[in-house]
């Protein structure tokens, strides 16, 4: 089973990443999490995220973005994102964003996310930050509140947090639902050796989720460059990570590990119940 637990796709007209492109990528992994961008209002986008995942429901799964400073951040809410638009996590973006993640709106949508039992994905520009994001409300130690007072939600930290990957680190060796986003960018070998050997030597590498950050690199790519990790080590005294570690990484069943199977899988069962019931219903008005 490989998931890759960071793609994206776009639904802004002048962007150049298409549905295509995306499907293509995914053609690598048996699944993937697609998280929404905040182009347009977030209900807008939802909606959109919702449709296209719908059409290819047997291998994706969407995490619908949210911004509590704005956003309805009520149980009834955010059950509607879940039950009738089908996205199955929340994405949030504190550093584009500007709010603190632990602002009080974020703090009440992370009680009604754990009640609903909706995973939540901390979203890190990376190398990518824009001149005006808050590069301080990206810091994941200040996640530590969160994981503190909500301890049975899931919760995933993105691209390991980077440029803060110690603290990432940190974070999922203190909280036993805290897991970091290994999404990496292949040709930065020395940056993902050190991120690698980082997460071994902290014992932490069963916190890690594959992920590719699609359409920033390609799931092919990512799992190659991971899996050559040690052989571009051969002919250099620095330490290596035994290889079943890092395949271990990538076959992670993600989806299982978020407790989003088994809901994927609870809702299907529940969807075609009361198909059943509706069908049952339309013949025994025909029956003497």
């Amino acid at each position: 089973m490989i998931v890759d637990c960071h793609t994206h796709i776009s639904f802004a007209a002048d962007d150049d990443v298409s549905a295509s492109e995306h499907l293509e990528a995914a053609e690598t992994v048996d699944a993937c999490i697609v998280l929404a961008r905040g182009e347009e209002s977030s209900e807008e986008v939802n909606k959109k995220l919702s449709g296209y995942v719908g059409r290819h429901k047997e291998k994706m799964v969407g995490f619908a973005i949210v911004e509590p400073i704005k956003d309805n951040v009520s149980v009834k809410h955010l059950a509607f994102i879940r039950d009738k638009l089908g996205l199955r996590g929340a994405v949030l973006y504190c550093c584009r964003s500007g709010f603190h993640p632990t602002h009080s709106r974020a703090m009440q949508f992370y009680e009604s996310a754990e009640e609903l039992g909706l995973p939540v994905f901390f979203h890190s520009e990376g190398a990518f930050l824009e001149s005006d994001a808050v590069l301080e409300y990206a810091q994941p130690y200040l996640i530590d509140e969160v994981a503190r007072k909500f301890k049975k939600l899931k919760i995933v930290v993105g691209t390991m947090g980077v440029p803060f990957v110690e603290q990432t680190l940190s974070m999922a060796a203190k909280h036993e639902n805290v897991y970091a986003d290994l999404t990496i960018r292949p040709r930065n070998v020395w940056q993902v050796y050190n991120m690698v050997m980082a997460a071994y030597e902290r014992g932490v590498m069963g916190k890690l989720l594959f992920g590719s950050g699609f359409p920033s690199s390609k799931a092919g790519d990512c799992i190659e460059a991971l899996l050559g990790f040690n052989m571009r080590l051969a002919d250099t005294n620095l330490p290596t990570v035994p290889r079943g570690n890092i395949q271990s990484i990538i076959e992670r069943d993600t989806l299982a590990l978020l407790g989003i199977k088994e809901k994927v899988t609870a809702a299907e069962e529940n969807e075609e119940a009361q198909a059943k019931e509706r069908k049952s219903k339309r013949t025994a008005k025909f029956k003497i």
